[in-house]
C-alpha cells in the first residue's frame, strides 16, 4: 500500500469546504457533518489516508445527504492526513499512527451516537483505508450496509465474516484491490445466501479513482459520481 498508485493524486485538503458543518464532538471525534439532523437514515462516510478535509470527500457526504440522509465524515486520522512528499515519514511507518483498528475501534461511538440521536439504520462507505475499517464494521453486525470503494488492507477471509448487505466497487487498475482478488471477494459472498452482495469492477479507472478525481477532468467525474450513485442506491435498497 505504500506505492505512488495508493497515494496518487493527493488532494488539496481544506477545512473549510462543504456545504456541511465541523464539529468538535461526534461520538467522540471531530466531523464534518451533513444533512437533516432528524433524518432517520444516516450514513458514516470514512476516508482514504488523505483524512475528512479532502473537498471531494466532502462534496460527495453533501450529495449523499441531499438524498435524505444524515451524513458524517469522522477526523479518524485526527489532523494527520498522509503526506506523499514527506520521505521522512514514508507509509509504512503513518500507518503504525494511524491502523484501521483503531479507526474501527473509534467507529464504533460513532455509530452509537448516531442511533441514539435517533437513526433507525446506519450504514458506512469507505474509501481504500476506509474501506477496511467498514468491513470491520460489517463483520461485527454494527452497521446495516457497507459499501467498499477501491478497498485496501481487506482480506477475502474478512469476507466470510461480513454480517451485513455490502456492495463492492472495485478498479480496473488496482494493485491493491485487483480485478482478480475482487472475483475472490465475489466468490467468499457468493457462498454467504444469508448476505446480499453487489460487485463491480469499473472500467478504465484506478486506485482512488471514486475520491481523488480531477474536477477539470469530465471523464473523471463521471465515474466517481457513477460510482456514488452506486454507493446511494445501495443504501437507498438497504437502509429503512
Amino acid at each position: 500500500m505504500a506505492s505512488a498508485l495508493c497515494c496518487s493524486n493527493p488532494p488539496n485538503l481544506s477545512a473549510t469546504s462543504g456545504e456541511g458543518t465541523v464539529v468538535d464532538d461526534f461520538g467522540g471525534i471531530k466531523a464534518y457533518i451533513a444533512g437533516s439532523a432528524d433524518s432517520k437514515r444516516a450514513v458514516i462516510l470514512i476516508s482514504d489516508v488523505y483524512g475528512f478535509e479532502a473537498p471531494n470527500l466532502r462534496k460527495i457526504a453533501d450529495k449523499v445527504a441531499a438524498c435524505g440522509y444524515f451524513v458524517v465524515v469522522p477526523d479518524f486520522i485526527h489532523g494527520d492526513p498522509f503526506k506523499l512528499d514527506d520521505s521522512t515519514r514514508p507509509f509504512p511507518v503513518w500507518l503504525q499512527s494511524h491502523t484501521t483498528e483503531n479507526g474501527f475501534e473509534e467507529a464504533k461511538p460513532v455509530v452509537a451516537a448516531l442511533k441514539a440521536k435517533g437513526a433507525s439504520s446506519v450504514g458506512a462507505a469507505g474509501y481504500c483505508w476506509g474501506a477496511k475499517v467498514v468491513t470491520e464494521l460489517a463483520k461485527a453486525a454494527e452497521i446495516q450496509a457497507a459499501v467498499l470503494l477501491h478497498p485496501s488492507l481487506v482480506s477475502v477471509d474478512d469476507m466470510n465474516e461480513v454480517k451485513c448487505p455490502i456492495a463492492i466497487l472495485g478498479a480496473e487498475t488496482d494493485h491493491l484491490s485487483p480485478p482478480e482478488l475482487v472475483k475472490q471477494y465475489e466468490e467468499a459472498l457468493a457462498k454467504k445466501s444469508e448476505v446480499d452482495y453487489f460487485v463491480k469492477i469499473f472500467p478504465g479507472v484506478a486506485h482512488g479513482w471514486a475520491v481523488r478525481y480531477k474536477a477539470d477532468d469530465a471523464t473523471a467525474v463521471q465515474m466517481a459520481e457513477e460510482a456514488r450513485n452506486d454507493m446511494v442506491e445501495w443504501f437507498n435498497k438497504h437502509l429503512v
